[in-house]
């Protein structure tokens, strides 16, 4: 998996797409298998101004995603023909695009899975179209904006990590660290937070762009993720620390 650098193209060079902050001209693939309900989400979103391509099956959405057609993809989880799951498994191999899963409601598993494979976010069914078109427009804003203060901030560290912000580049050692969208937009977070502790509602407000809730795990998944991601490049000098109780800090291991 890659962020898109200098020359705002994806790992297979697909040329990403600007659209306006508020998701107005952005066209997304709606893959799944409900008819009835895919035909009444697209009529929604194209009225708050989404491009909406329906996908019943998902056979061809791994192509479609490395194509550099689509702005972001709204991935169920349960499809006739081959799983959400090894579906956004084959699309991360290849993309960055902003996903989001719909799960069934309860379903910790399908969310935490999906999650550790990079999954931007997720919404349970039955699920209120007007939150889901938010959750949409802020992966895309999240995608489209230029990082806060970047022309004044170029880089930030911690030990030999740099995250070049405007590249959108993380190194450690001058070698690549491959994260994704919202683990970059995490570890940024972190190491602006410095010594105090980033607590799970401001992580999640500054990187999923919401409030975070009691039963939301996203924070704490991606955070695990980033964290086993920066020991290995690492070699253990840079960790994700958990504060019991409260949220998060990026260190260097002495």
């Amino acid at each position: 998996m890659s962020n898109p650098g200098l020359d705002g193209k994806d790992r297979q060079g697909c040329k990403i797409r600007q659209t306006k902050a508020d998701g107005s001209g952005a066209h997304v693939l709606l893959v799944d298998d409900d008819i009835r309900l895919s035909r009444m989400l697209r009529q929604y979103l194209e009225n708050e101004g989404f491009r909406i391509t329906p996908d019943f099956n998902g056979k061809q959405a791994a192509a479609a995603a490395a194509s550099g057609v689509y702005d972001a993809i709204i991935l169920d989880i349960m499809l006739p023909s081959i799983t959400g799951i090894e579906l956004l498994r084959r699309i991360r191999q290849d993309s960055t695009i902003p996903i989001i899963m719909l799960t069934a409601k309860g379903d910790q598993v399908d969310r935490v899975i999906g999650l550790e494979l990079g999954a931007d976010d997720y919404i349970p069914k039955p699920y209120y179209p007007p939150e889901l078109a938010a959750r949409l427009r802020a992966v895309l804003r999240r995608r489209n904006e230029a990082p806060i203060g970047a022309s004044e901030e170029v880089a930030l560290g911690l030990s030999e990590l740099i995250v070049d912000q405007p590249a959108h580049r993380v190194t450690w050692r001058g070698a690549a660290v491959q994260l994704t969208m919202t683990e970059f937009d995490l570890l940024v977070a972190l190491l602006k937070s410095g010594d105090r502790v980033a607590t799970r509602d401001h992580l999640s407000r500054d990187v999923l762009g919401r409030q975070w809730e009691t039963y939301d795990r996203s924070i704490d998944v991606h955070a695990n993720h980033l964290r086993q991601k920066l020991l290995h490049a690492s070699e253990g000098a840079v960790e994700i620390e958990t504060v019991r109780g409260v949220g998060y800090r990026a260190r260097a291991r002495p």
